[in-house]
């Protein structure tokens, strides 16, 4: 059974609702996420929120934050997880925000890097990975990858 499989199943036995917050994966969580049957019991909203205005305007994401700590960071990852699940009602919030690449990166945030953010009922984790610059389309699938492995552990 695919991941995707396994967190449907897993928030349906839970009786959870997920959103998303992504920007490098540029909504593909979530469109894996509706591949599967019956998503539709545990999906009502995700948010695709490339720009930093509409992560401040749809998510609730603070500019001094983006300004203090980049857009590419762990309290970022935090304030989406944590917005989505607040603008769509649901127990389960994720966050996305890294440098996929080709170009983006810097010393201190390389391509390839990515941060995540987990809300369950409120309460948020954060990570990052490292994922290299292994491009583009392999960085985001990665990330696609690492959340579902991750929902599954925090479910």
């Amino acid at each position: 059974m695919a991941l995707e499989e396994q967190v449907v199943d897993k928030l349906i036995e839970k009786g959870y609702h997920i959103s998303f917050a992504e920007s490098c994966t540029g909504g593909l969580c979530c469109g894996n996420l509706v591949n599967v049957t019956n998503a539709s019991k545990v999906l009502d909203m995700s948010f695709v929120t490339y720009a930093n205005e509409a992560k401040i305007s749809l998510l609730g994401v603070s500019a001094d934050t983006i300004l203090s700590k980049g857009v590419v960071s762990e309290e970022v990852a935090y304030e989406m997880a944590l917005g989505v699940s607040r603008a769509a009602g649901s127990e389960v919030g994720v966050g996305v925000t890294g440098v996929a690449g080709p170009g983006g990166g810097t010393v201190k945030k390389p391509v390839g890097m990515v941060c995540f953010g987990f809300c369950i009922n409120g309460e948020v984790q954060t990570y990052t990975q490292q994922f290299g610059e292994i491009g583009r389309n392999q960085v985001r699938k990665s990330s696609i990858e690492f959340v579902f492995k991750k929902l599954l552990e925090l479910l």
